[in-house]
Parts: structure tokens; C-alpha cells; sequence
């Protein structure tokens, strides 16, 4: 870019540079930020995709899972991070029950889009018929398989998925579903890394792992487990990037940089 020329501004990225990432074979690295403070960290370190998770519902609210979380919060949130960033692609959650039906999931996502500012949202489960009506309308989409924290109640705690046979077979069948009926990107969370490494080849699109191993096209995590923060148990999955660096900058590079080369999540955070 020519420093010199007065639109100088940064672009941020788009699904399309992500996709190049993923075929090129560059690992994506991506973390939740709920404000504009960590928001401009991240994005100064070159982090590539900044996720607005519902998870704020625990990490910034305090409650015992994502499902107080309202489409108010997210868009507040989203915007809050948003203003922030220059660079890094931002993905928003859809909150519990605000997508039961598509024509409900393409208002809330217009308005993650139009008042947060966000590129793509992301909602959870087998929904295939949300993600073409939203697609359908313009609007990106990021599926979620594997672990569902808003189904928190049904699944009854927090466990790996797809350790079965039966299982398996199912993940990866919506994963390609959910490819077919438009979605732009995955999030794999708590699946076996084999699995993971599987769906990831198959897809054309690219998948982002949370406890899914190394093979995945990219990683994220909650930015307040990796920094160990937070009101509750660090998962087994994330790492504490904080124990050996000596400020937060320098915590989100060391994650930046071990997801870039490979060297993150290792065995012991893989299932």
C-alpha cells in the first residue's frame, strides 16, 4: 500500500481474503472482544477475525451460560468492538432464540449488521433453513457444530461431541449441509481432532476449531480464558497465554504467532 496517498485508510478483511487464507494453507486466527479497548489490541497485533461471542453472557455479565444473552447486548456489544478495529474481520453471534425462525434470524442479523457494524453472523446448530434464508438476503453466515452452549440445558454440561461413531457421522453430514445451504464459515467446538481435521479437508470453506485440534483452518478463543481471567475454570482446550508474557499485548501476540505456526492448540489442549 502507498503510504503516501491521502486513502490511506486500511480495508478491513473480507470472507473472500479468509477463503484465500484457507486454500493457501495460512492458519486464521481469531479471539472474542466485547469492547474497543481489547478490540484495537487485537487488531494491532494482526489478529485476523475478532468473534463477538454470546459468551459475554459469562465472561462480562457473570451468568452461568450464554442464554440471558439478549440481541441488545450483542448489538451494543458489536458495535462497541466495531468502532474500534481497522483491520480484522468481525463475526457476531446471534443470541438464544433469536433465530427460531428465518425471517426472525434475518431481522436480528440486519440489525448486528446495520447498528453493530458486524461482516457475518453466527448461529448455532443444524439450521439449515435459517442459513439459506439469510444468505438468501445478502447477509454471511457462520455455522457452529459440535458443542452448542446455548443448547447447554439439553446437552446437560459442557463435553467433547462426536466422540461416536453415530455422532461423528453427524457433525460431518451438517457440517457439508451447512456448506450446501450457504454458510461462509464453520466453528468446530470440543469435537475430536480427527474429526476436525476430516470436515476441515472436506469443506471448501473455511473451519475454525475451539477445542478441535491443530488441523482446523484456524482457532479462536474466549480472549478472557487465554489471558486466565474470568469468573469461571479455564477450559481444558484454551492456554494461558499470560504466564510467559509480561503484558496483555504481548499475551495476544504469543497466541497470534502459535496459531500462524502450527504450534497452537497442542496435544494436551486436542481431544
Amino acid at each position: 500500500m502507498n503510504h503516501n496517498s491521502s486513502a490511506d485508510i486500511l480495508m478491513p478483511l473480507s470472507i473472500t481474503d479468509l477463503s484465500a487464507m484457507k486454500q493457501r494453507g495460512e492458519k486464521i486466527s481469531c479471539l472474542t472482544a466485547y469492547d474497543a479497548s481489547f478490540s484495537a489490541l487485537i487488531d494491532k497485533v494482526g489478529v485476523d477475525m475478532i468473534l463477538v461471542g454470546d459468551s459475554l453472557g459469562m465472561v462480562i455479565q457473570g451468568h452461568d451460560s450464554t442464554l440471558p444473552v439478549s440481541i441488545k447486548d450483542m448489538v451494543y456489544h458489536t458495535r462497541c468492538v466495531s468502532n474500534a478495529r481497522q483491520r480484522a474481520f468481525i463475526i457476531a453471534d446471534l443470541p438464544f432464540m433469536s433465530y427460531s425462525t428465518p425471517v426472525m434470524a434475518a431481522k436480528n442479523a440486519a440489525r448486528l449488521m446495520q447498528l453493530g457494524n458486524a461482516q457475518m453472523v453466527k448461529l448455532e446448530g443444524p439450521r439449515f433453513d435459517c442459513v439459506r434464508f439469510l444468505v438468501d438476503h445478502g447477509i454471511p453466515v457462520c455455522g457452529h457444530l459440535g458443542l452448542l452452549p446455548q443448547s447447554i440445558n439439553q446437552l446437560g454440561s459442557y463435553a467433547i461431541q462426536g466422540k461416536e461413531q453415530v455422532a461423528a457421522e453427524k457433525i460431518m453430514a451438517d457440517a457439508l449441509e451447512l456448506q450446501k445451504a450457504g454458510a461462509g464459515m464453520l466453528v468446530l467446538e470440543c469435537v475430536p481432532a480427527s474429526l476436525a481435521k476430516i470436515i476441515s479437508t472436506q469443506l471448501s470453506i473455511p473451519v475454525i476449531g475451539i477445542g478441535a485440534g491443530v488441523e482446523c483452518d484456524g482457532q479462536v478463543l474466549v480472549l478472557y480464558d487465554m489471558l486466565n481471567i474470568g469468573t469461571s475454570k479455564r477450559p481444558r482446550f484454551s492456554k494461558n497465554f499470560l504466564s510467559e508474557a509480561t503484558n496483555i499485548e504481548e499475551a495476544i501476540k504469543a497466541y497470534h504467532h502459535a496459531v500462524k505456526q502450527f504450534q497452537f492448540p497442542a496435544t494436551e489442549h486436542s481431544f
